[in-house]
């Protein structure tokens, strides 16, 4: 069975349908995009979250071509990309929102044809997917039969092939899943999915990720990356950082996945973390958790030293934090 989540985002005739991820799965609401800007609103208003938005970046960009096929080439490519940089500061931290951007760009650019961009948006798609399964293998290739698996802020298609690359390899994996507050996208989305897939699965609160790795069960910690930089830093959901340290202490391993790491970050000098506003830590799906009285502070993302890094595991294969240099031999920089 198709998990929801994998197919969460589609362009239409008129528009880009998103899955509101934000109501899932109590509720299966899709939020309609007739513009650009409004696919940008949907992502900075977290309608769609994890490997969500790259789909939507790719199928924004198609909207505006859409709009600018009257237009000589030289103003309706510099018209789609300002539209690029827009999209892409929506998430400013997650650099998989520029590699949307510029796939729908280079086909573009190639027939100097701004209809071109469906065929980008549709290559962008395939490509991500192809990724996320060599992905899924080579991780799935790293945990044993019968593995307990941490994760937190897990889903989509990094998550699904995983467990699909696994389940190929006669494997069984049972999870423990973090909620992941402030959204509880892993009560909502990693949890559903896997539950979807089914999979043994375990919710835990935040708090108690170190308690159960100091317990013995886990097996493995697993998370995707919104970034890794070249040196081998690992940019993810706020939260990491702690779960990484204590697996650490406790001698579980900690597969960060990524599809590829980032170039144009050497260092995590190069990396904007995004700070969301201290108000969203003061509710719970729309209910207060707190008084206003009080203040919130909400990094959407924490950074993991490569020291707690076990390895990490691309398209091409799992390298350790030092060696990230290896994933780029043989191509021209």
């Amino acid at each position: 069975m198709q998990p929801v989540l994998a197919d969460s985002v589609r362009l239409t005739g008129d528009g880009v349908l998103i899955l509101d991820r934000r109501q899932f799965p109590f509720e299966r609401d899709w939020v309609l995009c007739r513009t650009a800007e409004e696919v940008a609103r949907a992502i900075e208003d977290m309608v769609t979250q994890s490997s969500g938005p790259y789909f939507a970046v790719l199928y924004g960009m198609v909207l505006k071509a859409r709009t600018l096929e009257a237009l000589p080439f030289d103003q309706a490519r510099a018209q789609l990309g300002e539209t690029a940089r827009l999209l892409e500061n929506t998430r400013r931290t997650n650099n998989a929102l520029r590699k949307a951007t510029e796939v729908v760009l280079e086909a573009v650019d190639a027939a100097q044809d701004v209809t071109h961009a469906l065929r980008g948006a549709e290559e962008g798609d395939r490509r991500y997917r192809a990724k996320s399964q060599a992905l899924g293998e080579h991780t799935a290739t790293l945990l044993p039969d019968k593995a307990t698996v941490l994760t937190h802020c897990w889903a989509d298609l990094y998550l699904t092939e995983t467990v699909r690359a696994a389940q190929a390899q006669g494997k069984t994996l049972r999870f423990f899943c973090t909620e992941t507050r402030p959204y509880l996208q892993g009560a909502r989305l990693t949890a559903e999915t896997l539950i979807e897939m089914g999979v043994d699965t375990t919710l835990i609160t935040d708090g108690m990720g170190a308690a159960v790795l100091q317990s013995g069960e886990v097996d493995a910690l697993v998370t995707a990356a919104d970034r890794v930089t070249m040196d081998g830093h690992v940019v993810n959901k706020v939260g990491t950082l702690g779960l990484a340290v204590a697996a650490h202490a406790f001698g579980v391993p900690f597969h960060a996945q990524v599809q590829a790491p980032d170039l144009l970050a050497p260092t995590t000098a190069q990396v904007e973390i995004e700070y969301r506003d201290g108000a969203e830590v003061l509710q719970v799906l729309g209910r207060p958790s707190a008084t206003p009285r009080v203040k919130g502070h909400y990094p959407a993302f924490d950074v993991t030293p490569p020291r707690f890094v076990t390895d990490v595991v691309t398209d091409r294969g799992v390298y350790r934090a030092g060696e990230l240099d290896k994933y780029y031999e043989g191509e021209q920089r």
